[in-house]
């Protein structure tokens, strides 16, 4: 009877464990947008949609990023006077290029994506962004 006490509440725990939103592990930094998708330094003259990214050099690790999805939210304006510009709503967009030069923003999103999380007013943004692993199963 103990034992299955005990299973009971390590099988809650876990659970309560894994209800942890995972925003939590996310990098924050700022978010720019473009509006040139093709060429992509990833994918040359093929197109990848609209909710795309180029990465910075903060974390493109050389193009290691290419192809990968992340998760980008908006959590203010990046400079003072500019009120909120945010929408309240997050965007996922795959990797497909790399800043070029001095990128203004850790991550540069397409203008569609941009549009997504913030009104494109603003220019740049303060964001957080996590590596998005989509559960294909569901």
């Amino acid at each position: 009877m103990a034992a299955n006490h005990h299973v009971f509440v390590l099988t809650s725990f876990a659970l309560a464990l894994s209800s942890i939103p995972l925003a939590t592990l996310a990098d924050s930094g700022t978010a720019t947008f473009y509006q040139q998708y093709v060429p992509s330094a990833c994918y040359g003259s093929q197109p990848q949609g609209m909710m795309i990214a180029a990465a910075s050099h903060a974390f493109s690790a050389g193009g290691a990023a290419c192809g990968s999805t992340y998760r980008v939210t908006c959590i203010g304006a990046a400079y003072s006077g500019i009120q909120d510009p945010c929408t309240g709503r997050s965007v996922e967009v795959r990797i497909v290029d790399h800043c070029p030069g001095r990128c203004a923003g850790t991550i540069d999103l397409s203008k569609e994506a941009f549009e997504t999380i913030a009104d494109s007013v603003a220019g740049i943004v303060k964001v957080t962004y996590d590596r998005y692993m989509r559960d294909e199963s569901s």
